[in-house]
């Protein structure tokens, strides 16, 4: 029995509920959250039916779609599900599933060959190997970076949707150095992932600047019935051309960054650019040191990633730039240089 987008989001919203043990769930709570649910993802507002949610808890109890669910009414008026650990989300793939996500996979292969859909290899790798550990329950061939318990990943479909739709959103956003959240009335334009943590992209109403909030730092989202503007300075194709990581106002400018580096960090840097604008100036043919220069926006994470290799890399120009890294390495070397005689090296020896 084939499901419906909706249906499957209404199955996963009455899974969600039925597993939060800790509040007590009647069929209208159910409905409500439901509805809420069908808003937030699809903007659906005419909200669920009681008759609705009663025939998906039918389903989920059958074998039709094979989850079997053990739900249980309880007083005669709460439901939960009698096994405290079911969900069904943990339920196998069938060979009915893994046969039409195998064509998918399939399908999306033929197409790498395309330069428009270059950027979907590890995709499909990470979905061919998903697919092989479900059906032989085998240990991951692939192993990709990721942050399981990463705040704020529950947002990305309803911004998903809000960005597609054009809706207009209101972001409850905290930063690290607030003490209390603040309220934004936002146009959201894109999402942006960059080491394992998710970026929204979108313009303030108030002052039609455009802002970048990490979604781990946002309490709540909801649309609001205000005009959505687009930000004619924003071209979510290229305004990350010039950058390294998330950090770029709308009118910065790129630099030319010149930089060192030694025989060993040479060998990974001409592997692995720096930035997709990195040319090779020289080689040096005796210590096989290179000079490399790339055209960037100057931001914390071009910093950071150059101090991620250490005394290998030496950055040239801009003398602001220099001088920059100097000092902050200077500050992290001075971490070392103190000695600490209360601290316990016993511990530290042993690690």
């Amino acid at each position: 029995m084939p499901a419906n987008k909706n249906a499957l989001i209404r199955y996963k919203t009455i899974d969600n509920c039925l597993r939060n043990r800790y509040r007590t769930w009647t069929l209208d709570d159910l409905v409500d959250a439901c509805s809420e649910a069908l808003y937030d993802m699809e903007g659906i507002r005419k909200g669920v039916s009681v008759r609705t949610v009663q025939g998906d808890i039918q389903i989920m109890r059958s074998d039709k779609l094979g989850y079997n669910a053990p739900i249980e009414v309880y007083d005669h008026k709460y439901y939960r599900y009698s096994d405290k650990d079911y969900s069904i989300m943990d339920m196998p793939l069938s060979q009915n599933d893994y046969d039409v996500m195998q064509e998918a996979v399939d399908m999306l292969r033929e197409l790498e060959d395309f330069e428009q859909f270059s950027e979907m290899s590890d995709v499909i790798g990470r979905l061919q190997d998903k697919l092989a550990i479900s059906r032989n329950n085998r240990k991951p061939i692939i192993h990709f970076d990721s942050v399981s318990k990463l705040k704020g990943l529950n947002l990305l479909n309803p911004l998903y949707n809000y960005i597609a739709k054009k809706q207009t959103i209101r972001i409850k956003y905290q930063s690290f150095n607030s003490s209390k959240p603040q309220d934004f009335i936002v146009c959201p334009h894109l999402l942006k992932e960059y080491r394992n943590r998710w970026f929204v992209y979108g313009t303030k109403i108030r002052n039609k600047s455009l802002y970048n909030f990490p979604l781990d730092r946002i309490l709540s989202v909801e649309p609001v019935d205000v005009p959505y503007r687009d930000n004619p300075d924003f071209d979510s194709e290229h305004f990350f051309d010039n950058v390294i990581g998330v950090s770029k106002n709308v009118n910065s400018a790129s630099r030319m960054i010149k930089f060192w580096a030694n025989a060993e960090q040479s060998k990974y840097i001409k592997t692995k650019p720096v930035h997709q604008s990195q040319i090779l100036l020289t080689e040096n043919e005796k210590d096989g040191s290179c000079i490399f220069q790339i055209e960037v926006v100057v931001n914390f994470e071009m910093y950071s990633t150059f101090m991620s290799y250490g005394a290998g890399v030496k950055v040239l120009s801009p003398k602001f730039a220099r001088e920059y890294m100097r000092d902050k390495l200077r500050e992290a070397a001075c971490l070392y240089d103190n000695n600490d005689d209360d601290m316990d090296t016993k511990e530290g020896e042993s690690l």
